[in-house]
């Protein structure tokens, strides 16, 4: 189907609920304390900036909930905004992409020229943009991957751009993504916003991605534009035709969707958006506001402990008839008392000192981090809460069970919607590109061990089957390279029995055995 003709509610109606949520993940992800504070501070939309109890935190249901959050609540009087944020869920979502991207895929095929044009496409920029998408689905619960090319940036073939999952409509069937349209914002001007919408999908077996530009409002998509008036896109206005549609040439969609984990626990019900996954922020929001709270209370224990001294009044310089006073909270001397000499002639000085509660803070704290990263799936070894640190690779394991179990679940949802718009890539760089592949089928994409193992043990356990005769030659170097193809394999099994040299075989005429070895001597024919 094409673009929408206008005037249409901005997001659609079902994805509503989701984009606030995926929006409130967002504020955590970014590890911003104004976009939290926007998020939390608002009422039906409403940024509220006046200090004063608001009516919402007086109400029951979620609203209520949210707005008497650490996050939700407002600045006190005459006070200035001294909350500290710590940024867990940032460190959460660059922990996920280092399990699954912290090591670089493998690519393969059986066709020669395919691999080849395969180990083209794992560069850098690839391997960059996997640890991106990775870091984005665990935050907003899942990421686009959409194929793009401009010959007129890169001559060479078409490249692969994650998405944000709330930057796009989608549209499903049975769980599996048939469409997507792409929202940029070109222009915001007080209450007009000028949006560009791509559209992929599959249309009669033939790959389709339409454009068009939309002037509206933030909750109206508005009314259609011409592309050329926009620099931005104006250049899409020479390839579309009538209905702004440009044919792929490939009878596959240009984009995917890789959910973060699933099931989807709050918008299960919801059929429009129970494909989006889940993300490793989900249940952890007030935990992550608890955290905030405890550090700006240990930060506020530092603040008022600030060692300070009171004087005399006539210690303290006069600034003048007329000319009143001010309070410095970070000036040692700060607070002038009418005090009695002492008999002796003297003035008493005192030192005002208040307790750091250093240890109650710091226990609380990082109970609960411990209890975030677990319930987000992950072992608090990776984030180094044990205290301790494994040395060898089974250790490794052991201890990060838990975040290794998650990453095998994510790495099965990665793997094959890899494989589909990889395949779909090189479909592309055939049909634009000239390139001369069989892109007849899928590549199959390899993840490398998590954790790789300790080189000191496998070498002793290899020591420990060549003596006992255990293992051939192949199964050993397949042990010590296990991301090795079947020719690798071959070629260092060649080379190693070349260098072991011929076997030493026994002449048959001069072997001699032991003793108790002889055979026995000829026995006489029976007799018949």
């Amino acid at each position: 189907m094409p673009l929408p003709q206008g005037e249409t509610p901005w997001p659609p109606k079902e994805f509503a609920d989701a984009f606030d949520t995926m929006r409130e993940w967002g504020a955590w992800y970014s590890g911003n304390p104004d976009h939290l504070a926007d998020v939390y501070g608002r009422i039906g939309g409403r940024l509220v900036n006046h200090p004063q109890t608001r009516p919402s935190q007086l109400r029951g249901g979620i609203t209520g909930t949210l707005a008497r959050w650490f996050w939700g609540q407002p600045i006190p009087q005459g006070e200035k905004r001294s909350k500290l944020h710590v940024p867990v869920a940032s460190d959460m979502a660059s922990t996920s992409s280092d399990l699954l991207f912290s090591e670089k895929i493998t690519l393969t095929s059986d066709n020669k020229g395919v691999q080849k044009q395969l180990d083209d496409l794992m560069t850098d920029d690839l391997h960059s943009t996997l640890s991106e998408a990775a870091e984005i689905a665990a935050a907003k619960s899942g990421v686009y991957l959409r194929i793009v090319w401009d010959k007129d940036v890169d001559a060479s073939g078409p490249w692969l751009q994650a998405v944000h999952p709330d930057a796009a409509i989608p549209e499903w069937r049975y769980g599996r993504l048939t469409a997507v349209t792409f929202v940029q914002q070109l222009q915001c001007d007080a209450q007009i916003i000028v949006r560009h919408l791509e559209r992929h999908e599959v249309v009669n077996g033939q790959g389709m991605i339409f454009h068009g530009v939309y002037v509206g409002t933030e909750t109206s998509l508005g009314k259609p534009a011409p592309l050329a008036e926009y620099p931005e896109v104006a250049g899409l206005a020479k390839e579309v035709d009538e209905n702004g549609a440009i044919a792929t040439g490939i009878d596959q969609l240009t984009a995917v969707y890789v959910p973060n984990i699933k099931p989807n626990r709050e918008w299960g019900h919801l059929p429009a958006c129970a494909p989006f996954g889940r993300s490793d922020f989900a249940a952890t929001e007030p935990l992550m506001d608890a955290v905030d709270e405890i550090y700006t209370s240990w930060m506020r224990d530092i603040r008022l402990a600030k060692g300070r001294i009171i004087v005399p009044e006539a210690y303290l310089q006069d600034r003048g008839p007329g000319r009143g006073a001010t309070f410095d909270a970070d000036r040692e001397a700060y607070e002038g008392l009418p005090m009695l000499a002492a008999a002796d002639g003297s003035t008493p000085l005192t030192l005002q000192q208040f307790e750091i509660r250093f240890e109650a803070h710091e226990k609380s704290a990082l109970d609960f981090v411990g209890r975030i990263v677990t319930t987000a799936g992950y072992s608090q070894q990776s984030f180094g809460l044990t205290g301790d640190v494994a040395i060898t690779a089974t250790e490794v394991s052991a201890r990060e069970r838990k975040s290794l179990t998650t990453r095998g679940k994510k790495v099965g949802y990665f793997r094959p919607r890899l494989a589909e718009i990889l395949h779909a890539q090189l479909k592309i760089g055939v049909v634009h590109f000239g390139w001369r592949v069989d892109a007849s089928a899928a590549p199959d994409v390899n993840f490398p061990a998590a954790v790789q193992p300790d080189q000191a043990s496998l070498a002793q356990t290899l020591a420990q089957l060549e003596a006992a005769r255990a293992a051939s030659t192949e199964t050993k170097v397949r042990m010590l390279h296990s991301d090795w193809d079947d020719t690798e394999v071959k070629e260092e099994v060649g080379r190693i029995l070349k260098e072991a040299g011929p076997l030493q075989v026994e002449n048959p005429e001069t072997f001699t055995g032991d003793p108790g070895d002889e055979p026995p001597a000829d026995e006489p024919p029976a007799e018949k």
